[in-house]
């Protein structure tokens, strides 16, 4: 069983299809373009993608999709993300890129393939990465803080120079990608373009800067293992601040299992809570140690 819903965007946009897969999974194709919302062990799901799966949805398996395109929350989302991507493949064929063979050298070896997004600005794909290149003017572009003498931008983080300065060049969803890479990657450069501080949450970097200054004083969990002689705890090793320096005090805590749960930067110790443990190690490189 499927159903057809009819895309959102202009009559010459791609129509999203939704289906079960043979193995019970929500579904969905756009065009040559593979969906599903896929279970994971810990009972989330995950933006599965494939590719020119000719066969009907209902026969379409877990073992076709091979991307991942981030967590789902429910069908909702899913819906939601699918209709994004038909939103980004409608725009995308009006951009008019041009493919083409490319007699060319990158940082990533020869070019296997390029595409023409405008006048100088051209993607490269090659054998194991891939990225952009800018003509020397296009590349004066390219804001300062961004700015690679070389032109070269790679496809994983960097491209998103190319995106800020070109956007015109790029669909909705790519600007909004461009604009997240550049947050979280390159705050500096964020807070120049857009003219303010970014704030708590808006960016990885600038909140890992603020916990390293909120918690340099604190004992921060670098390793931590379940506790063989303490069953219901786990044995963790801290320094001040997280610091893997070789000259960094090292201390060891009992922390109940219970409560070990780490942040995006790392568990701090409560010293109020959690005791400082001088006992047998489950540590193999704490064995031998005097006390451990």
């Amino acid at each position: 069983m499927k159903t057809v819903v009819p895309s959102r965007t202009p009559a010459s946009f791609p129509v999203s299809e939704f289906g079960r897969s043979a193995d019970g999974l929500i579904v969905a194709r756009i065009g040559d373009a593979a969906y599903a919302m896929i279970p994971t062990a810990d009972s989330r799901y995950f933006f599965g993608s494939g590719w020119r799966l000719s066969k009907p949805l209902s026969d379409w398996k877990r073992s076709d999709f091979y991307g991942h395109g981030g967590d789902v929350a429910d069908e909702a989302a899913f819906r939601a993300l699918v209709q994004e991507q038909a939103e980004h493949q409608g725009e995308k064929a009006t951009l008019g890129r041009q493919e083409f063979r490319a007699h060319a050298n990158t940082p990533w070896g020869p070019s296997q393939g390029a595409v023409r997004y405008g006048e100088g600005v051209f993607f490269h794909s090659t054998s194991g990465h891939g990225g952009f290149h800018l003509t020397v003017d296009r590349n004066a572009r390219v804001h300062p803080l961004l700015r690679d003498a070389s032109g070269y931008y790679e496809e994983d983080a960097a491209w998103a120079a190319v995106a800020t300065a070109w956007p015109d060049l790029f669909t909705g969803l790519e600007r909004r990608q461009a604009e997240k890479t550049l947050r979280h990657s390159w705050p500096d450069a964020w807070e120049a373009i857009h003219g303010r501080a970014l704030r708590p949450g808006e960016s990885r970097t600038r909140d890992g800067e603020a916990f390293a200054r909120d918690h340099a004083k604190d004992w921060v969990v670098i390793s931590a293992i379940y506790s063989d002689q303490h069953r219901g705890f786990t044995e963790v090793i801290a320094t001040r601040g997280g610091r893997r320096d070789p000259q960094s005090e090292e201390r060891r805590f009992l922390v109940p299992s219970g409560d070990y749960k780490v942040g995006a930067f790392g568990f701090v110790i409560d010293e109020t809570r959690h005791a400082v443990y001088d006992g047998p190690s489950s540590f193999i490189g704490w064995r031998g140690r005097a006390g451990g």
